[in-house]
């Protein structure tokens, strides 16, 4: 891999691991609902699933999924209901009662709930398919894609992670179980939001 392609390969894993994303919407609302170190599972599950997703699919689970007609559309369907329902958990986080630092009502996400995660998540999906067919050379695919493993899985866990702390932060502001009621819906609102790629996807199958 040339130093040029490897510079662009590390700006596009930075860029698209720290724009917002449903990792990215999910570890603020768990740091903000859990704080930073209940939600470490969940980060490092973020990092270490994604990590391993581009590695599968690289050795050849994209022809896996061609060679079944119709199970993209069924894991994009699959993925939908599956965000929604994290919508409506995160929504619905926030204690009725009681200071928002007791806001325990649910649990953070352990680390393989993250790690499965990322084979619902459409975002993951679109990074994991650019960067390996973008940045994996025909000529040495095996290392190439290794390269391409490596990088993000030393920029994502970064980025993913500030997501977490900037939602410990916003959790000082919300002392009041109303604010968290009103921050987590956002969250929530937010989060069916990032199911656009999914649906125009899947019209376009259509």
């Amino acid at each position: 891999m040339t130093q040029d392609l490897l510079l662009a390969l590390i700006a596009f894993a930075f860029v698209s691991s720290i724009t917002p994303g449903p990792n990215n919407l999910m570890l603020m609302a768990s740091g903000t609902n859990f704080g930073f170190t209940r939600t470490l599972p969940h980060m490092l599950g973020v990092g270490l699933g994604f990590t391993g997703m581009i590695v599968l699919l690289g050795l050849g689970m994209v022809q896996l999924f061609n060679a079944i007609p119709g199970s993209m559309l069924a894991l994009k369907i699959g993925s939908a209901a599956y965000l929604l329902y994290l919508a409506w958990k995160i929504a619905n986080a926030a204690p009725p009662k009681g200071d928002a630092s007791h806001a325990s009502a649910g649990k953070p996400f352990t680390f393989l709930q993250a790690v499965l995660f990322q084979w619902v998540n459409p975002k993951a999906w679109t990074m994991a398919l650019t960067a390996i067919g973008a940045y994996t050379i025909p000529e040495n695919p095996m290392v190439s894609l290794l390269i391409v493993a490596g990088v993000f899985g030393a920029i994502n866990l970064p980025c993913v992670s500030s997501w977490t702390v900037l939602g410990t932060q916003i959790r000082r502001l919300l002392s009041r179980p109303l604010h968290l009621r009103i921050f987590n819906v956002t969250a929530a609102l937010l989060r069916v939001a990032t199911l656009y790629p999914i649906l125009a996807t899947t019209i376009d199958v259509q």
